[in-house]
């Protein structure tokens, strides 16, 4: 019976440093984009990112905690607007509009400091198409040990995917009204 407990715990221990060095193999770097194309001109959905005291109408974070607070600083909008947040559903972190293209491309530094702290960049880009335009909204950012470690178990574009889905869509509909 030692024995077998013995083995047992040998290719336990097996496993778990094969999925560690594994993990370690995993991408420094991870990037999230979704896309989707709306009937609307590229100004008039800039509008609504490049402004953060419009994304209650369209951000799926916004409706996830209603009773979160959020704090406005810097420029009204574009370059140094600046959006802070707290909520029990929604943790903490902070927004700023560091680089935009009027009507193309809004680069944000998004700074996440609970439940965890995380340092990433989100991109938004629209690309005219005809009566159409395709916005991309993407997230990147480095991918330290313990979330390679985390990522064996769940999948980041998976779960911010999907926000990213549902986000877009809340964005088409107030940008087609």
């Amino acid at each position: 019976m030692l024995k077998i407990f013995g083995i047992t715990v040998g290719v336990l221990a097996v496993a778990v440093v094969a999925l560690l060095a594994y993990a370690a193999t995993r991408p420094d770097t991870f990037r999230v984009a979704r896309s989707i194309t709306i009937k609307a001109p590229p100004e008039k959905i800039f509008g609504f990112i490049d402004d953060f005291h419009r994304w209650g109408a369209w951000s799926p974070y916004e409706k996830m905690d209603p009773a979160m607070t959020r704090t406005f600083e810097g420029a009204q909008s574009g370059k140094g607007a600046a959006y802070a947040w707290a909520g029990k559903k929604v943790g903490e972190g902070r927004m700023e509009i560091l680089e935009t293209t009027p009507s193309s491309k809004i680069v944000i530094k998004l700074d996440f400091t609970k439940p965890m702290t995380a340092h990433n960049t989100a991109i938004f880009t629209l690309q005219p198409q005809g009566e159409m335009t395709e916005v991309t909204w993407a997230m990147e950012g480095a991918s330290p040990y313990m979330a390679k470690i985390m990522g064996l178990v769940f999948s980041m574009d998976a779960m911010v995917g999907k926000d990213f889905e549902t986000g877009l869509s809340n964005l088409k509909a107030e940008a087609e009204k």
